[in-house]
């Protein structure tokens, strides 16, 4: 396994070893003039990686000036404050509304069980450790942090989760998207064309809102974007058509399914299942269709459990709406 890939530009692509897979989830590392910002940072058992890369750079702790999760989950977030523990100069920037969960984890722990259960949590991510709060900053949507001679814009990108960053590096021409613009495995790639799949995990997903955050990263015209499931793509207007329509199909997919529960989770997942063929034979990948499926499965498992989440919240919105209707006909009858 390759733990450091160089781009050029000052970037690194750092395999964070995630799940104990190869390039399943990715850090950034962006460095100019001696200073150095880091994008996302894995989870807990990353921290070493991360170290270990900065190293073979012969990158000192102290370079470190940012630490950006893109958004809280913890394939992203989780290695913070382990992280910052070892950088005595670099401050965390994150979304206004993670900067308490990452001072106090509790109620993350508490939700990511609830997600994974108790066990997987803790092979997953180990213990969480808070980040002293004078430490952390709150990112505002447009805020620019520099970094050696560049500047760093951070743009919000809700939809995946409505806490989610992205940020823009006009020295690159390029976008540090976490999740925002889908995950793309190298292993999918044909003849170096990549191949992109929209993450509608839990428990944020908003299917109008992720829409308008790609958009609004295209409308950048950029000429790549750094995602952190897996590493650099190119191509990417047509990569943010393909993400559209399998938005579109994600969300026909949900709203055909019938019946509650585990029941409608199973055929979500099928009909995510059979998105996946159809992606197959219309993108030619080389890989035979069990070993594509095997590759994507927690990823669809997780995105079945997205969209049955934001079926269940627009189910709930439209009961709220239909009841103020009802009262406000009754209140002109009483009226009248």
């Amino acid at each position: 396994m390759q733990h450091v890939v160089r781009q050029s530009n000052g970037i690194y692509i750092v395999d964070s070893g995630y799940s104990g897979q190869p390039r399943l989830a990715a850090v950034h590392f962006i460095v100019d003039h001696g200073q150095v910002a880091i994008i996302d940072t894995g989870s807990n058992s990353s921290v070493p990686h991360i170290l270990s890369a900065l190293a073979s750079l012969n990158i000192v702790p102290e370079a470190v000036k940012w630490v950006i999760p893109t958004h809280l989950h913890l394939d992203h977030a989780g290695g913070v404050g382990s992280l910052m523990c070892a950088l005595p100069h670099a401050r965390a920037v994150i979304h206004p509304r993670a900067v308490s969960h990452l001072a106090n984890p509790a109620r993350l722990w508490e939700k990511t069980i609830r997600v994974f259960g108790l066990e997987q949590s803790f092979r997953l991510y180990g213990r969480l450790t808070p980040v002293d709060e004078d430490r952390i900053i709150p990112s505002r949507d447009g805020m620019e942090l520099p970094l050696g001679n560049r500047v760093l814009k951070l743009l919000d990108a809700p939809g995946h989760a409505r806490h989610h960053i992205v940020v823009w590096d006009e020295s690159a021409n390029a976008f540090f998207a976490g999740d925002a613009f889908g995950i793309s495995y190298r292993e999918f790639d044909v003849s170096k064309r990549s191949f992109v799949f929209p993450s509608s995990s839990p428990p944020q997903f908003d299917p109008v809102m992720m829409i308008e955050s790609i958009a609004r990263m295209v409308a950048h015209d950029p000429e790549a974007m750094y995602l952190a499931h897996y590493g650099k793509v190119t191509g990417v207007e047509r990569l943010a058509n393909d993400l559209f329509r399998l938005i579109h199909a994600q969300i026909a997919i949900a709203q055909a399914a019938r019946g509650s529960g585990l029941a409608r989770h199973s055929e979500i997942l099928s009909g995510l299942e059979e998105l996946v063929r159809e992606e197959s034979a219309r993108q030619q990948w080389a890989l035979n269709e069990e070993i594509s499926l095997n590759l994507l499965r927690p990823d669809l498992y997780l995105n079945a459990q997205g969209l049955q989440i934001w079926l269940d919240r627009l189910h709930e919105q439209q009961a709220i709406k239909e009841a103020s209707m009802e009262e406000e006909e009754m209140s002109l009858v009483a009226a009248a």
